[in-house]
């Protein structure tokens, strides 16, 4: 697939990569030469220097051949009108990431689309979403809806005491029958595991387990956790995150943001109704517990800053907060924000991949999930009359080892995936894999 990047900042170069390594033709547009010089340095896919509005520019990337244009700058009005433009030049699909909610308002998308633009991504309010799933569930370190919540890909992180530590998850399962529930990864030490039968949990191991809303209790009871009820919250930030997050919380709940900005503060005030903002400066710890941390159960820290958001988490820990959430754009400090103790990360660049990702696949898919401190994919693909997995029951499929099928949506229902599960036409299947299965999993479902 030829796929074109309008923008080499952090989202546009991520994608780039990540696009690049499942083997697409990719070509990205900037006018930052130096930018374009760090990806030509570390990457090997064309560069082009120029506007990503100028016509002359998009033809020198060829974009009348283009599969998908994906204009990801920081300028709103830049990545409408490059989009736009794509799309008149010939690109089959095009994207556009925007900063304005009136874009995403029902009444606003037959214009978006008679514009030519074939979806927006708006990743803070994404981000903010994911923010408030996150508070509801509150035993869970990242929830992932699939077919409107019919089923769900929690991610959880085994403790000392968690009953099924040191057995295999077949030896789980059997304990804990009859169970709606399927652990499809593992991440253990950096790595990534698809387990199988014989896999043993171990502590500390960070487990990817698909189940319906019935069962999300007793996954809580399987790993050995517990949810607990949050009525305190504080925000840290007053970024589009925070904003949102507020916005959605604060008739549900006490919520207290910290902006250090004063005319920023007054603007929050005075769009928020039930949150109290305070102008202060959150990373003071004097501040902090002056403005009761201590009777929060739960810190969101969202400033912008990933340096800054871990920092004040691991403050909140330190006086008892119960859940802490992280807004951590620097790819390579999840890992260590998650090993450290804080809660739940979210990080926009992978919001971003999880939702352009499915428009560069054959098969029909649904949902994607980037997922974070895992390099593997959540797919939900759609099932067809012409495929390949219609023909045989899954254990009968020859899958790739490095994916499984973890539940169906079918029709009104859902239900977990066994290996006697025939895939119907019209079935949403829930997918976990590593990028080396991508390719198979795709010409299994195309």
């Amino acid at each position: 697939m030829k796929i074109i990047i309008a923008g080499a900042g952090e989202v546009g170069t991520y994608l780039a990569k990540m696009l690049y390594n499942v083997n697409h033709d990719i070509i990205v547009i900037d006018n930052d030469e130096n930018k374009l010089q760090v990806i030509d340095s570390h990457f090997d896919f064309l560069t082009v220097k120029g506007s990503a509005t100028s016509i002359e520019t998009l033809k020198d990337a060829d974009i009348k051949r283009a599969d998908l244009f994906i204009a990801v700058t920081p300028i709103e009005e830049i990545n409408i009108t490059a989009a736009i433009l794509g799309k008149k030049l010939g690109a089959k699909k095009v994207i556009a990431r925007v900063n304005n909610h009136e874009f995403l308002e029902p009444k606003n998308r037959e214009f978006i689309t008679e514009m030519g633009i074939d979806s927006i991504v708006y990743p803070e309010i994404l981000a903010s979403e994911e923010v408030v799933s996150l508070i509801e569930q509150s035993a869970t370190s990242k929830k992932f809806d699939f077919s409107s919540g019919f089923l769900s890909l929690y991610v959880l992180r085994l403790k000392k005491n968690s009953p099924i530590i040191g057995k295999t998850l077949k030896e789980a399962a059997e304990d804990n029958e009859p169970f709606d529930y399927r652990t499809v990864a593992i991440t253990r030490e950096s790595k990534t595991i698809i387990p199988h039968g014989n896999d043993r949990f171990q502590k500390n191991d960070t487990l990817y387990i698909i189940t319906s809303k019935a069962g999300i209790d007793q996954l809580i009871t399987y790993i050995g956790g517990r949810n607990f009820n949050i009525k305190n919250v504080m925000i840290l930030g007053g970024s589009r995150i925070g904003k949102k997050t507020a916005k959605t919380l604060e008739n549900k709940l006490n919520v207290k943001l910290l902006e250090i900005n004063k005319e920023k503060s007054f603007e929050l005030a005075d769009f928020l109704n039930n949150t109290l903002v305070v102008n202060s400066d959150g990373t003071d710890i004097d501040v902090l517990i002056e403005e009761g941390i201590k009777e929060m159960d739960a810190f969101i820290a969202v400033t912008g800053n990933s340096e800054t958001n871990l920092l004040t988490c691991l403050i909140a820990k330190k006086f008892g907060v119960k859940k802490t959430i992280a807004e951590i754009e620097n790819l390579e400090y999840i890992q260590i924000a998650e090993n450290m103790g804080i809660d739940s990360v979210i990080n926009k660049k992978l919001i971003a991949a999880s939702h352009i990702y499915g428009f560069t696949m054959s098969a029909e898919v649904a949902t994607v999930q980037c997922v974070t401190s895992t390099d593997a994919e959540a797919l939900e693909l759609v099932v067809h009359n012409n495929s390949v997995v219609t023909r045989n029951k899954i254990k009968d499929l020859k899958f790739p080892k490095d994916a499984i099928i973890g539940g169906v949506v079918r029709g009104n229902s859902s239900f977990i995936a066994k290996g006697e599960t025939q895939l119907l036409v019209g079935d949403k299947v829930i997918v976990f894999t590593l990028p080396i299965a991508i390719k198979k999993v795709n010409q299994l479902f195309k």
